[in-house]
């Protein structure tokens, strides 16, 4: 079913690069990672030194913004539009995207690319080879590590041939492997590999590194997760694919709840986890590193939203946008090329029927209350009276429109559908 598009149109320039210049793009996307998780963001806890090269390497940005949860994230990342847009809004409803909505591998295949998914795939609709994906290994859910015990066998399948987990096997490891494979198949044509990580959501449970008996869980997820970032930049070393390919690593929301009083940043609990609209609900790690093209060791404070990345993207690849649908990114590209370039003035996010609009200072949501951001993403305060800068946020929020697009039929939370209508049906 076709979704009714917004009357509000954004220009889109896009600037190709020449074809000898086209990258190959790996997007590792971790899983429930947020900022205090992370070394070189300033984690008091956990350690990543791979992911922390990468940033030295490349350039790290430190206002990416995206969905609080993880299936509104994701349909941001693939489709490159507001939830009030394609219906997002909560968890359930990714499910049922429009096919159409899924633009990101299709983006690649037009341009000629290779295209692989690997991990998680369960919170958006149909298989990825229904999308655009050549090649791909998925698993339902979220945190899938082993087979479970005594209970039901996880499942998972490649290229649609459904399969159980046997025991001893690692599905963070299958998936690196199978990531590795593509690579090094694909190696002397473009290619586009989107890796969604089971790292680090929950159900925690002991990697293949972890001392027996372990009290921090964690730790010993973060540091697997790491390490496997490292052997795939040695692989793409090996393979002499890194200055031909750009690596992106995100976060695709928050720290999970249980989680985030642990991770601080001198000492310090960051405001929001996972699902909320506090800033660290949405404010995610993300790190680009194209050696001689991205600038290495720049940290950028552009203000960045998870759509960006389907018209960054069509920048970087040269492929064509529909001409029907609204797309809301902007493009980074001059950023990751280290080009001059004018960043954002706002950012948009919303959950359910909650949302926000940010720019470097301030944020207004749909309650109409503003809040000074100088203290994020540690605190943020209610601004009382009036304030400049709420005429100015306001216009945006009005030209935006959501409560005049696709609303939220869920409970309220962006985690379910509607819980009373369920129990009804049941």
């Amino acid at each position: 079913m076709l979704r009714p598009l917004s009357l509000l149109v954004f220009t889109l320039v896009v600037l190709p690069l020449q074809a000898a210049e086209k990258p190959n793009v790996i997007f590792i996307l971790a899983d429930d990672l947020g900022i205090g998780n992370v070394g070189c963001y300033g984690s008091d806890r956990y350690k990543t030194p791979h992911i922390d090269k990468l940033a030295a390497e490349g350039t790290r940005f430190t206002h990416c913004f995206t969905a609080a949860l993880c299936g509104p994230s994701r349909a941001l990342i693939m489709s490159g539009r507001y939830a009030f847009r394609n219906g997002a809004t909560n968890q359930d409803a990714c499910t049922d995207l429009d096919a159409k909505e899924i633009v990101l591998p299709r983006l690649f295949k037009a341009a000629g690319y290779a295209t692989a998914c690997v991990g998680k795939w369960g919170q958006l609709p149909g298989e990825p080879g229904d999308h655009g994906f050549d090649d791909w290994m998925r698993f339902n859910g979220s945190g899938v590590y082993r087979n479970v015990e005594g209970g039901k066998a996880e499942r998972y399948s490649i290229n649609g041939d459904d399969k159980k987990l046997a025991d001893g096997e690692y599905m963070p490891d299958m998936c690196h492997d199978r990531v590795v494979k593509f690579v090094r198949q694909h190696r002397d044509e473009p290619f586009f590999v989107y890796y969604p990580m089971s790292h680090v959501h929950g159900e925690l449970l002991p990697t293949p590194d972890s001392a027996p008996g372990s009290n921090d869980l964690m730790a010993d997820n973060i540091a697997y997760m790491d390490k496997l970032v490292g052997r795939l930049i040695a692989e793409l070393d090996a393979l002499k694919l890194r200055e031909k390919t750009l690596v992106i690593f995100m976060g695709d929301n928050g720290t999970g709840k249980g989680m985030a009083d642990r991770a601080t940043i001198g000492g310090k609990v960051l405001s929001g986890m996972k699902g909320t609209m506090l800033e660290c609900g949405g404010l995610v790690p993300m790190i680009a590193c194209w050696p001689g093209k991205t600038p290495a060791g720049r940290v950028s404070a552009d203000l960045i939203d998870s759509t960006d990345f389907v018209v960054t993207c069509a920048a970087l690849t040269g492929a064509k946008l529909r001409s029907d649908m609204v797309f809301d990114g902007q493009s980074i590209a001059p950023q990751l090329l280290g080009q001059p370039a004018k960043p954002r003035e706002w950012v948009f996010n919303q959950l359910a029927r909650m949302w926000y609009v940010r720019d470097a200072h301030l944020k207004l949501n749909e309650k109409g209350e503003l809040y000074d951001m100088s203290g994020a993403p540690f605190t943020e305060t209610l601004v009382e009276g009036p304030h400049e800068a709420r005429t100015r946020l306001e216009a945006v929020l009005a030209k935006l429109n959501p409560a005049g697009g696709i609303l939220d039929q869920g409970d309220g939370s962006g985690r379910h559908a509607n819980k009373v209508k369920k129990k009804t049906k049941e």
